[in-house]
């Protein structure tokens, strides 16, 4: 099933449109900041190419700069 995402400009109409999909009996789920960037980290890591892998120096390079 696809899903709709919803960025409500403030806390009175993120209360309006959570009340408004309980009483029509949708399924809803508030994400907190940190959930909404755990999710597009998660997307990103699935779309990665995982097949080349990078050596120790260039971890630690990339870790240093």
């Amino acid at each position: 099933m696809s899903s709709i995402v919803i960025n409500p400009k403030n806390e009175k109409e993120l209360r309006f449109v959570a009340e408004l999909l309980k009483k029509l009996g949708v399924a809803s789920k508030v994400l907190s900041d940190e959930e909404q960037e755990d999710l597009g980290l998660g997307l990103l890591m699935k779309d990665v190419d995982r097949s080349a892998l990078a050596s120790e120096d260039e971890v630690l390079g990339k870790l240093v700069s």
